[in-house]
């Protein structure tokens, strides 16, 4: 008995940390598709006599299915488990490059890269994240930002040898060769994994936490859900707004071609950004497994408005521009650590991926805000100025809404369950 004792804790870390390390190369085997998107348009557009509006209809498609069908995703994760869901996610996010180098019509593209690799990377970003917030009740934040960080970095391994590639062999040849890689490897890593069971001796919590599960239909009905809800939205709209106006915004600054130790801007700012916009998210959801999730909140969030009007203010320097636009991928990346962990500590792990996948619809609206909706306040007031004026503004609303109503609302509905 003695023995047991002694044993079954130091058998755990290992256990879990495995599982940490297997979320890991699975988020990074599904990165490809979003972020090394931009390489494959050209490409697209000559193979298919297509024009790129046309072509970016399939990026948004990703996005779309990836986001708004998170709940489903997250219920049949929960409902048969995360080992065969997240094996099939990963087996379709390749499957979408393989069949969309074999398309002839833009409506082909849409099917095969726009539709399963938007539900594939779907259904391994909730679950692997669902599975996390179970395996590290006391480091859920951390855990979670550094799986969210392999989404991000991953893409970093593979985006020289897919352009190099194009470049010699074709789009056709890479998305093949790359599809199958990227599937197997995010399969196999899969095919390892497993939920804790009651055998598994974790650690408690380090963090308020709620003492029962909550289904989403329950869920719902909480003012708290939806606090965090509205919260993710803004911070998701300001952050993806960033993202997918950058190097236009670049340009109308003046700053995108200027060079600074030897390279333009615009490169480096992107590279750089992409750094700190995967730094961020275990960096922060260690923070917060330590002084609150709230508190941690509250100044990852302020500091993103500071580095936006920061950014604002001194936008035709273009050091400046480099520097402050990696502050600004700092205090926004952490949102993908933060929030899932506040909800699970709220609503318990029995339902956590069905109840994330709802409360990851936000980032489907702030796509939508972010992209579309605020490029088009540009073109009617030929200004960025306001669109970061708004963003400014959410930003510090947020980062106040985190310490005066989500930390007292989510203290009050704890104590009461």
């Amino acid at each position: 008995m003695t023995t047991q004792a002694i044993e079954q804790p130091a058998a755990i870390p290992s256990t879990r940390w495995f599982q940490l390390a297997l979320g890991l190369i699975a988020m990074a085997s599904i990165s490809s598709p979003q972020y090394v998107w931009t390489l494959f348009t050209k490409p697209f557009q000559d193979s298919l006599g297509a024009t790129l509006a046309a072509v970016q209809v399939t990026f948004s498609l990703l996005i779309v299915l990836q986001t708004w069908l998170s709940p489903l995703q997250g219920y049949l994760v929960d409902r048969y488990g995360p080992r065969l869901l997240i094996a099939i996610g990963c087996s379709l996010s390749g499957l979408g490059w393989i069949t969309s180098a074999y398309v002839s019509s833009i409506i082909g593209l849409y099917l095969t890269y726009g539709l399963l690799c938007g539900v594939g990377t779907g259904i391994v970003y909730i679950g692997i994240i669902g599975l996390m917030v179970r395996w590290f009740p006391d480091r859920r934040g951390f855990a979670t930002g550094v799986v969210a960080a392999g989404y991000g970095f991953g893409a970093i391994l593979t985006t020289f040898p897919i352009d190099t590639m194009i470049k010699t062999a074709g789009h056709q040849h890479t998305l093949v060769v790359f599809g199958i890689i990227l599937g197997v490897i995010g399969a196999a890593a899969a095919l390892m994994m497993r939920s804790p069971t009651s055998n598994d001796r974790l650690p408690p919590p380090a963090v308020l936490v709620g003492v029962r599960d909550v289904g989403p239909k329950e869920m719902l009905r909480t003012p708290v859900f939806w606090v965090m809800f509205v919260m993710m939205t803004m911070m998701s709209t300001g952050g993806l707004m960033i993202i997918s106006q950058f190097a236009s915004f670049a340009r109308d600054f003046g700053v995108a071609h200027i060079v600074i130790w030897g390279m333009a801007a615009l490169p480096l700012a992107l590279t750089v950004d992409r750094i700190t916009n995967g730094l961020t998210r275990p960096f922060f959801g260690w923070v917060s497994d330590h002084i609150g999730r709230e508190n941690t909140m509250a100044l990852a969030f302020l500091l993103e408005a500071a580095s936006v009007t920061l950014l604002v203010l001194f936008r035709d320097n273009a050091m400046a521009f480099v520097f402050l636009s990696a502050v600004v991928f700092f205090g926004w990346g952490e949102i993908f650590s933060l929030f899932p962990s506040t909800l699970t500590d709220t609503f318990g792990t029995r339902h956590a991926t069905t109840n994330y996948g709802f409360l990851y619809m936000a980032q489907g609206i702030g796509s939508v805000l972010g992209g579309p909706i605020a490029a088009l306040l540009y073109l009617q007031t030929g200004s960025w100025l306001p669109v970061f004026g708004i963003i400014i503004a959410m930003d510090a609303l947020t980062g106040i809404l985190a310490l005066t109503l989500l930390k007292p609302m989510r203290q009050r509905y704890l104590q009461s369950t």
